[in-house]
C-alpha cells in the first residue's frame, strides 16, 4: 500500500470515528442492564465464579450487528465507568462479551471486588443516554 493511499484509509477511518462518536447510538427509554448473580456483598470462596448479566428493554447481539435497541455486554472489574464518549477499553478491567454473552467465568484475587455491567453498542460506545448497572461489591477469600 502506497503512502497516499495509508493516509486515506487512515482519514476515511477518522472519520467514521468522529461520526459514530458524534452520533451515539440512541438508547431506548427505560433500558436496564443488571447483575443477576453475585448479588451485592457475596462472599467468594476461591477465585473463579460465574457472571450472569441481564438486560431489560432491549435485546443482545454481537458487536459489528447494527440492529435498533440491540447491543453488548461489558463488564467493568474494580474501576470506574468510562469516559461515556468513546470505545470502552479492553483490558483485564474492562472485559467485552462481543459475542453476546450473558454469562461468563471470571477469575480473581483473593480482596474485595467491585464489579458493573456497561452496554455498549456494535461498535464498543456507550448508548446515549448510556447503559449501567449499579456497582456491587464482592469479597473474594
Amino acid at each position: 500500500m502506497s503512502r497516499r493511499s495509508l493516509l486515506r484509509a487512515l482519514a476515511a477511518m477518522s472519520v467514521a470515528a468522529y461520526a459514530t462518536l458524534a452520533n451515539p447510538t440512541p438508547a431506548p427509554k427505560n433500558a436496564e442492564v443488571y447483575i443477576i448473580w453475585p448479588a451485592d456483598g457475596t462472599v467468594i470462596e476461591g477465585g473463579k465464579l460465574w457472571v450472569r448479566m441481564g438486560l431489560k428493554g432491549m435485546g443482545v447481539c454481537p458487536k459489528g450487528i447494527e440492529r435498533p435497541n440491540c447491543g453488548h455486554h461489558h463488564l467493568l472489574i474494580d474501576v470506574d465507568l468510562p469516559a461515556m464518549d468513546k470505545e470502552i477499553p479492553n483490558d483485564r478491567n474492562h472485559l467485552h462479551f462481543g459475542a453476546g454473552e450473558t454469562d461468563a467465568r471470571i477469575e480473581l484475587p483473593p480482596g474485595k471486588h467491585t464489579l458493573q455491567l456497561l452496554l455498549g453498542d456494535s461498535k464498543h460506545v456507550p448508548f446515549d443516554p448510556p447503559i449501567y448497572s449499579k456497582k456491587i461489591t464482592i469479597t473474594v477469600r
